[in-house]
């Protein structure tokens, strides 16, 4: 929001929390991979998980660009089917 000052007091212990969620998650989930044992996974298991990685990425990319692609362009505008809310 342009004009708006920034509540860092909001806005640090925010990011904090999500850091930390990041790393409890990045560990479980090495836990789990540890835990499987040794278990075998061939070159087209490595290959389907690395397509499944670029492709989630792109589409959540993709997404992100349609936002805000139809956020400057003004199709998010109210079009005039409802009452501006006060």
């Amino acid at each position: 929001m342009i004009g708006r000052p920034v509540n860092w007091r909001l806005i640090v212990p925010l990011g904090v929390f999500l850091l930390v969620l990041l790393g409890f998650l990045a560990w479980g989930f090495a836990m789990a991979w540890r835990m499987a044992g040794n278990a075998p996974m061939s070159v087209h298991g490595y290959v389907a998980m690395g397509l499944g990685v670029v492709l989630a990425l792109a589409l959540g990319g993709g997404l992100m660009w349609l936002a805000f692609y139809s956020d400057r362009h003004g199709y998010d505008d109210d079009q005039g089917g409802s009452p501006p809310r006060s």
